[in-house]
């Protein structure tokens, strides 16, 4: 099956789940699902749960049963959107071609609905704890590894130091720090959860967190390179606020060119790795030359 296709398939297979699992209740108001609704099923790449349920398959695990991991760790994605795209944040305005979710519900709704999909992803979460013993430990472990990458060591402490260079100097410590943490911690737990869920071994959790470790960084690099030369369209956001914003990026320092060398030489890393799952691991691979290659 080419790529595209496949890629196309995994996304609505997601787009589903997130319907299925979204929020139901006469005694909820209608006005918070509403919020929640609208940032969640905006599009978007959905690259976080098909890492996780593609990690699950290079580990011969069950798909269905991290089915609950990858809906929550979407949620949790969305939930810092909202809250990135906030006035006390990066004050964005659209966020994939659609006006941001404070522009439509107001700042206050907004936080709110950021807070109830961070509560309910782990709702999710532990609703679906597994009944078997070895399972259940798999799974809780994994739990714990998205509430990691999610928390102050992950995505939070990311965007902490984020904030507190907005309208500082940052060095290459600094922005290193932050790419890691505020965007490639997610992208490693995806993977890592996906094969702790499904029982991976010592040696094929050891290739995936690197492999997550690499992507989730040229994931960011790509992001800078974008901001620069994107196409707004296709973006569905307005480019040029890194520069404006006068923060240190990757293409600041290093250029495009040294840049973009940076991000071949990070995919051709973690595709090695790879090698490990032979076929089972294809999908993935090419799931990573997406990251790398991709204009929007």
């Amino acid at each position: 099956m080419e790529f595209d296709v496949q890629l196309k398939e995994s996304i609505k297979e997601v787009e589903n789940i997130l319907e299925e699992f979204l929020p139901k209740g006469k005694d909820i108001p209608k006005i918070i699902i509403e919020a929640m609704e609208y940032s969640l099923m905006n599009g978007g790449k959905r690259l976080r749960p098909i890492l996780l349920i593609e990690a699950a398959k290079c580990v011969e695990g069950d798909k269905n049963k991290v089915l609950p991991l990858a809906c929550a760790i979407e949620m949790i994605h969305t939930y810092s959107l909202i809250h990135d795209d906030l006035p006390a944040m990066d004050d964005d305005d659209y966020r994939r071609g659609k006006l941001t979710n404070h522009k439509v519900f107001g700042e206050g709704m907004s936080v709110l609905a950021g807070d109830a999909l961070l509560n309910y992803a782990f709702e999710i979460m532990l609703t679906h704890i597994p009944e078997n013993y070895k399972e259940m430990m798999n799974y809780l472990k994994a739990v714990k590894e998205i509430a990691y990458a999610a928390g102050i060591q992950g995505m939070i402490g990311g965007q902490v130091k984020d904030l507190e260079y907005k309208e500082g100097v940052m060095d290459l410590e600094t922005l290193q720090y932050i790419h890691i943490h505020k965007t490639g911690a997610l992208i490693k737990a995806s993977l890592r959860a996906g094969a702790i869920a499904s029982g991976a071994t010592k040696e094929q959790l050891k290739v995936l967190t690197v492999f997550g470790e690499k992507i989730g960084l040229a994931f960011q690099i790509v992001d800078d390179i974008l901001d620069v030369i994107g196409d707004q369209k296709k973006l569905g956001k307005a480019i040029g606020s890194d520069q404006k914003n006068h923060k240190i990026t990757y293409p600041s320092v290093y250029g495009l060119e040294k840049s973009q060398q940076m991000i071949e030489k990070l995919l051709q890393e973690a595709l090695n790795h790879l090698k490990l799952f032979g076929s089972k691991g294809q999908f993935l691979g090419e799931l990573g030359k997406f990251i790398c290659k991709r204009e929007y």
